[in-house]
């Protein structure tokens, strides 16, 4: 049988979910991978579920041609935090090239 560390561990690789989530997932479980996994994603399904009902108002747009073609790109966040930060900008750029 598998220490609690190792399934703990194979857990998180599996599904790449936090180290407490995972524990108490496999606790819930009776230390089943499988039915933990379920777990897990039913939990995550649920989580999802929450925030499709917040508006995405805030955002960027960006604007990409080359000789062939022109494509407008518009992004949409939560808040105009995320979408002034550089990670979200640098991911409409990549988005463009």
């Amino acid at each position: 049988m598998s220490s609690i560390t190792d399934l703990i561990k194979e857990l998180r690789e599996k599904t790449g979910a936090g180290f407490l989530d995972c524990k108490k997932s496999l606790e819930e479980n009776n230390n089943d991978i499988e039915k933990s996994i379920e777990a897990l994603r039913k939990k995550g399904l649920a989580k999802a579920s929450k925030k499709s009902d917040r508006a995405a108002n805030e955002g960027a747009v960006g604007v990409y041609s080359n000789k062939d073609i022109t494509v407008l790109i518009k992004v949409n966040s939560e808040t105009d935090f995320a979408a002034k930060s550089d990670t979200f900008l640098d991911f409409l750029d990549n988005l463009g090239n």
